[in-house]
């Protein structure tokens, strides 16, 4: 019976045909493009500090517009979150270490188990960052938990700092508070890479556990944001419209990203062409390399009996057939 071909199949140059050049994504150099990305992410968060005036106006602002649009659901989250310790210290958990386990285990997931959209779900997630790190640079502001005692909040960080590695400062690790920006609140990018996890995984997922988790952890972190007062709830509607932006800008920056790799790849091409022998060397057998009139031992041989023979007709120029031997 005849083997039946695989129904993608893809020519010797990597490419399906009819479609645009597949181009292999590998983990070694996925690995080094997301930490770079992460740490200028980082980066930029500490330098996008702003002005603590300016930021304490900021969510203030937000807090009245909250208030008089009936949304204020940050004020009695944070009351449930400050009186019930089994709520408040797993909610500080959450807060503190999921969104740095979760978003790339997703990511691992998704380069493992359905590769063929990775760099989608890569690049979208990527964009979306990037545009939130303009968010806390243009528009920093006082997250809840900071604001005057007054204004009815409790950093419930502060307050179980001493179920968990975070200090009193922020969710950063006891002693490094001072390490991160703790006004980059605007939009809230807990909220966003929650919702990217969990469309990606109710795109892709199987099964009632993924689907209900897919749902589940962007609906809880919004919940957990509010209550532990590191968010308003304008916070999380600004980190999902970014994700939504972001979303929208995904395929565009494929596309530009497609057009600098051929154009790269063209000039190479070019290059090649204006001097073919660079980089070249003498090549016996295809992967044996010698040097410059060096021969292998077989072909000395087959020289030898070739000269004991005498010069094939060919090799004379006459057309007059050898003589029987």
């Amino acid at each position: 019976m005849p083997k039946r071909e695989p129904s993608d199949s893809r020519t010797a140059t990597g490419t399906v045909p009819g479609r645009a050049p597949v181009h292999r994504i590998r983990w070694w150099t996925e690995l080094p493009l997301v930490l770079l990305v992460y740490g200028a992410y980082s980066a930029g968060r500490l330098l996008a500090r702003g002005d603590v005036g300016t930021a304490v106006d900021h969510g203030l602002a937000i807090l009245r517009a909250e208030k008089a649009l009936w949304m204020n659901a940050e004020h009695p989250l944070n009351r449930l979150f400050t009186d019930h310790t089994w709520i408040g210290v797993p909610a500080d958990f959450w807060y503190a270490s999921l969104h740095y386990v979760v978003t790339p285990a997703v990511l691992i997931w998704v380069f493992r188990s359905h590769r063929v959209h990775y760099r989608a779900a890569r690049s979208w997630l990527l964009i979306s960052t990037f545009i939130g790190l303009i968010g806390f640079t243009l528009f920093p502001t006082c997250p809840p938990r900071l604001l005057e005692a007054s204004h009815g909040f409790v950093d419930t960080m502060a307050q179980y700092s001493s179920y968990g590695w975070w200090g009193a400062e922020a969710s950063a690790p006891r002693g490094l508070g001072g390490m991160t920006n703790q006004y980059a609140a605007m939009p809230s990018l807990h909220v966003g890479w929650a919702l990217w996890c969990g469309v990606l995984l109710w795109k892709y997922g199987r099964g009632p556990l993924l689907r209900t988790a897919a749902v589940a952890y962007p609906l809880i972190t919004v919940i957990v944001v509010m209550g532990t007062a590191n968010h308003y709830f304008f916070d999380a509607v600004a980190g999902a419209a970014v994700m939504g932006l972001g979303l929208l800008l995904t395929k565009p920056a494929l596309r530009c990203a497609e057009r600098l790799r051929a154009r790269y790849a063209g000039v190479r091409r070019v290059a090649v062409d204006a001097d073919p022998t660079a980089g070249s060397s003498p090549i016996v057998g295809g992967e044996c390399q010698t040097a410059a009139g060096e021969r292998i031992p077989r072909q000395r041989k087959q020289s030898a009996e070739a000269a004991e023979q005498g010069p094939r007709p060919s090799d004379a120029g006459d057309s007059t057939p050898a003589p029987a031997r």
